[in-house]
């Protein structure tokens, strides 16, 4: 056989199994999409009742007058509480603290951040818990269970 000749039909193997291979992709796409038209539905169609079944709303913050509180370890401690206790850390120890927690920053990110070592951004955080725990032991109400 022609080597040509040979190439040729190769080449017109390759491009009929890419067709055939790109017609089966297309014949899932379609497939796919019916499928997820079944089950999707448009906002526009949705019943208010539906709608509304949609989100939730918190209500935490709801009522401004009413101070909320939470009991941890005996203690009740209101929000109120907790933010006084944080305003009463040094500004570097509530900067390390709020990062860490509120922000989600891994030690390393806010020694990066604040330009100081690793270690003394962890140690500004034990340190502060110990501040914390004094300040909430000493002002929290006990809390009665009954």
């Amino acid at each position: 056989m022609n080597p040509e000749r040979f190439e040729w039909k190769i080449r017109c193997e390759f491009n009929a199994y890419c067709k055939q291979v790109l017609r089966n992709e297309l014949k899932d796409a379609l497939r796919e999409r019916k499928r997820r038209s079944r089950r999707e539905v448009n906002f526009s169609e949705l019943t208010p009742h539906e709608e509304s079944q949609l989100y939730t709303v918190d209500k935490y913050f709801d009522s401004p007058d009413k101070e909320e509180t939470f009991c941890a370890g005996g203690l009740k401690i209101s929000t109120k509480l907790l933010a006084d206790a944080l305003h009463t850390l040094p500004e570097e120890k509530r900067q390390a603290v709020l990062l860490y927690y509120f922000f989600g920053m891994s030690d390393v990110e806010i020694a990066e951040e604040m330009k100081i070592p690793r270690s003394t951004v962890q140690y500004r955080r034990t340190s502060s818990f110990r501040l914390l725990k004094q300040y909430l032991e000493e002002r929290a109400d006990e809390w009665d269970e009954w």
